[in-house]
């Protein structure tokens, strides 16, 4: 049986004479950067979908008191379907969607310093 990957280049630190805290700076963060990454990304995206809490502590999400809870999703939903102004509804949808594209891709391109994917160049 042999071991993880990984442990071999804890060894190779052990025997270089490496401290804790090299070790996890120059080997456990490079190999766990990807799923921080993915974390990173999709906590991004999912920070721009804040609909369901402020229509449910709100009434009928009506955005509370001063609008302090109106979100931009719940702003939306509300020109759609309790004013009926869809097209306004669209532009606002529309919006949000390049919004968070351009962020996407903007974390995609720093990810590209950051993240290290084992195996392969990095084209």
């Amino acid at each position: 049986m042999t071991p993880v990957r990984g442990l071999f280049f804890y060894e190779a630190a052990d025997l270089d004479g490496a401290g804790v805290m090299q070790k996890f700076f120059y080997i456990t963060l490079p190999m766990i950067s990807p799923i921080i990454f993915f974390d990173v990304l999709t906590s991004t995206i999912g920070s721009f979908q804040i609909f369901q809490e402020a229509y449910v502590m709100t009434e009928n999400g009506s955005g509370g008191p001063g609008n302090s809870l109106l979100f931009y999703n719940l702003h939306m939903w509300n020109n759609a379907f309790e004013v009926f102004d869809m097209g306004y509804a669209s532009a606002m949808a529309w919006l949000l969607f390049i919004v968070v594209m351009i962020l996407t891709i903007i974390n995609m391109k720093i990810g590209k310093k950051w993240v290290h994917y084992e195996g392969g160049d990095d084209k």
